[in-house]
Formats: C-alpha cells, sequence, structure tokens
C-alpha cells in the first residue's frame, strides 16, 4: 500500500487499452513453479503492454535495501499492519528518498499476492496510482520499492494515526461463507505528526475525484479490466499538494470478460468496505470496487470511519447510519464532518452525499459505473468554495452582535410607514 516517487521511465501511454497477462496461478508456498518466476521477476520480466512497448521492472538485492533503511532501523519505521512493514529509505546512488514494503513472511500477503502486486504496478500507469519502483526477491526475502508519499494516507488526515483495522476473509465450506476476521494491512507512508492539517472541502473533493479517476482507470483503461478489491482511507496515498494515489494492489483481480457478469473467488478485503453481495457469495463485480468507492467518500463527507464501534449504538457501521438519513435532506447537515465547521458549499454537500448514496446501493445493478461517479465529483472538484465569501456573505445579513433580528415590520417603521401607506400617498 505505500506509496512513493518513481524513479523509471513511463513508457508513452498506449491509444489501446493496457494489456495485463493472466496472473500467475495459485503457489504452494514456495513450489518449483514459484521458484521459476522468481527467477524469471529476478531477471527484470519485461511484460508485454499492448503488444508493443516493454516495461521492466528494476530489482533490487536485499543489501541495497537494507542500506537504504540503515538496517531497517526502528526510526525509519513509517507503518505496520498484518502483510509486514513499511519503511522510509534512501537509494544509495540515486539519493533517491523512497518508501520500502518489507512482507512478513509470516504474515497476510504470500508470495502470489507478491507477484500480483509486482505484475499489476509494472503495467498499470497512471497519475493517481503509485509508482512501483522496484522490488526485492533475494531467498526467502520479498520487498517492494516504492514512490514516496509525503503527506501519508488520507486515513491519517481524517482520522489520525489508525491501529486497528479488520480484514474480512472468507473460508468455503460446505458450499458456504464462513467469515472471520483478522488484522488487516495497515501502512502509513508518512513522517508520524500529530499536527496533521484537517482537510477543508475543496481538498477532500480533489481527493474524491482523483481516487475516483485511479479506479475508472483500472476498470475502463486496463484490459482485461482490473478489480482494486482492497479500496479503503488507508490505502490512498497523497502526495504533494494532496495528490491522491492507489496503492496495495495485492489483492487485485482480473475483472470478468466476454460475456462472464463476476469472477468467483474468496472473499478477502476490509470489513466495512466489502460490498455485501461480494461478502455473502463470493462474486466479485466492478461494481463491488464501487461500493467500496461510496465507503470512502461517506468518510470523506462525514469525517466517520467506516466501522467504529466506539459509537453509539446503531452508528458503529457507517453505511447502517447513513442510509436512513439518504431519505430525508433536511438532515443532510447533519452528515457533515463537525471538523469542517460548517465551511462548506451546502449545494455541493447534498450533490457530494447523492453521489455515495448510489455507490452504497445493496443492489450492485443499482450502482452507477466509476465514469459517471467521475463526472460528478469531478464538477464538485471544480467548484471552488470560498469560506470567507461565504461568510461575509452570510454576516451582511446578520443584525448587530446582541439585537435580535429585524422582521419587515421593524424595517418599514424606521423607514417611515407601511408599504401600503407608500403606496397610498
Amino acid at each position: 500500500m505505500g506509496c512513493f516517487s518513481c524513479s523509471g521511465k513511463r513508457s508513452k501511454k498506449p491509444k489501446e487499452k493496457d494489456h495485463i497477462p493472466p496472473p500467475p496461478e495459485k503457489s504452494k508456498s514456495i513450489s518449483s513453479q514459484d521458484a521459476k518466476r522468481q527467477k524469471s521477476l529476478e531477471s527484470k520480466t519485461e511484460i508485454s503492454n499492448s503488444g508493443s512497448e516493454h516495461i521492466a521492472a528494476q530489482t533490487f538485492t536485499f543489501r541495497e535495501l537494507a542500506a537504504a533503511t540503515r538496517n531497517f532501523r526502528a526510526d525509519c519505521l513509517l507503518g505496520e499492519g498484518g502483510f509486514g512493514r513499511v519503511y522510509k529509505g534512501r537509494l544509495e546512488g540515486t539519493n533517491q528518498v523512497v518508501a520500502i514494503k518489507q512482507l512478513d513472511r509470516n504474515g497476510l500477503q504470500g508470495n502470489r499476492e507478491f507477484l500480483v502486486e509486482v505484475l499489476m504496478l509494472s503495467l498499470l500507469h497512471h497519475p493517481n496510482l503509485v509508482n512501483l519502483l522496484g522490488y526485492c526477491a533475494d531467498g526467502d526475502q520479498r520487498l517492494l520499492v516504492y514512490e514516496y508519499m509525503p503527506l501519508g494516507s488520507l486515513e491519517d488526515h481524517l482520522h489520525g494515526m489508525v491501529i486497528d483495522f479488520t480484514t474480512l476473509y472468507s473460508h468455503h465450506i460446505f458450499g458456504g461463507y464462513i467469515l472471520k476476521l483478522i488484522a488487516n494491512d495497515f501502512l502509513v507512508s508518512s513522517d508520524p505528526s500529530p499536527d496533521k492539517k484537517r482537510l477543508d472541502w475543496n481538498t477532500r473533493m480533489r481527493i474524491a475525484a482523483g481516487a475516483a479517476k485511479g479506479l475508472e482507470y483500472l476498470h475502463d483503461k486496463a484490459n482485461p479490466p482490473v478489480i482494486y478489491r482492497d479500496l479503503k482511507c488507508s490505502n490512498i496515498l497523497l502526495g504533494e499538494g494532496y495528490h491522491p494515489k492507489l496503492s496495495d494492489f495485492g489483492l487485485a483481480k482480473l475483472g470478468p470478460v466476454g460475456d462472464k457478469t463476476h469472477v468467483s473467488t474468496r472473499v478477502m478485503g476490509t470489513y466495512g468496505y466489502c460490498a455485501p453481495e461480494y461478502a455473502m457469495t463470493g462474486q466479485l463485480t466492478l461494481k463491488s470496487d464501487v461500493y467500496s468507492f461510496g465507503v470512502v467518500l461517506l468518510e470523506i463527507i462525514t469525517g466517520r470511519r467506516a466501522i467504529d464501534n466506539s459509537r453509539a449504538a446503531g452508528e458503529h457501521n457507517l453505511v447502517a447510519w447513513a442510509r436512513p438519513l439518504f431519505k430525508d435532506r433536511r438532515k443532510f447537515p447533519q452528515m457533515a464532518d463537525p471538523t469542517l465547521q460548517g465551511q462548506y458549499p451546502t449545494r455541493g454537500l447534498y450533490q457530494a452525499l447523492a453521489v455515495a448514496a448510489m455507490c452504497v446501493q445493496e443492489q450492485p445493478t443499482m450502482r452507477p459505473l466509476i465514469a459517471d461517479v467521475v463526472t460528478a465529483l469531478s464538477y464538485l472538484a471544480s467548484q471552488t468554495y470560498n469560506p470567507e465569501a461565504q461568510s461575509n456573505q452570510n454576516t451582511s445579513w446578520l443584525s448587530a452582535p446582541g439585537t435580535p433580528p429585524r422582521t419587515r415590520r421593524d424595517i418599514e417603521r424606521k423607514s417611515g410607514g407601511s408599504s401600503s401607506d407608500k403606496r397610498a400617498v
């Protein structure tokens, strides 16, 4: 999930959709097949992009990355989670600052997820996707090197440093799905800072629009389409100017092609963001990502977490709390993040909540295409809100401090009579 600035040159954007080869078959720890794939990767595997251009992932030795992180010192640690740890490092030679994700050999992300992330990020390039600089596959060590994202994760800015999430997994038993919760990947790619600036309305809409554009690229530009499957605030990393990028592609899955409407897979994702139909059946579609995006958008608007057991009963689950409120526009202001302190456009709030409400529809067919979401959010992001101008407009209608507001009758009396009197004269 880490994000950091790519040193390698990007290939020119192809006119056609970016072609993605099939993902590696499910591995059995480190089998002979894995050894062959690893050898292929270590020799700087070149992956065909639209049949003509080639992208080679850069390889690093474990010694190089250990030197970059000063032997993985604790003061270089950026974040930690179920998949491993992320360190801030500086590459010798280029002096480039990077983020290095060291996968836990006993963690949730295995050899297959490592290969998927290398392949996906070697192939897919977009301004709203994290740049993978390279990887290390020395022995049983698995490390990924990304561009460094100085402002950290959206999660960090909305909720502060988070230490508690859960990932949803399933085991297929007797034709049914039994769900269990286990520790989730938590990665923060910024220097821990207790005084992070709260996001204003304009920045929130720009982040939402940018994240939607990254998802649109995966759904509509990649060939075959890619289902991200792990969209959440902690996987949206922020660069200079709060530019958002999607990160952590270990759970990404190639979407359905041809006449297929879905792909069937074991349920993996994050509790609170996982689409209900996917959690129940294991049937994954592009609309599963749209649901997850709707949850993220709700978090951006409300400042609430997807799951927050510290809140009152009935408010633990963000979507369950929001659904009744969607039915009454008069309650929309209650859903705005209190830290905004009322500094948001009322019309913009209503429109953003309408988009979120459509995305989290229970029926996947009722959810919009991500391209339509991009159109709506790009418009909202272009409508710059000026709190000072709004404040001046509001105060111009207010009376002096400590006095009750004047009625029309008061004004008429002061002007020397009623309007009917004036008409008679």
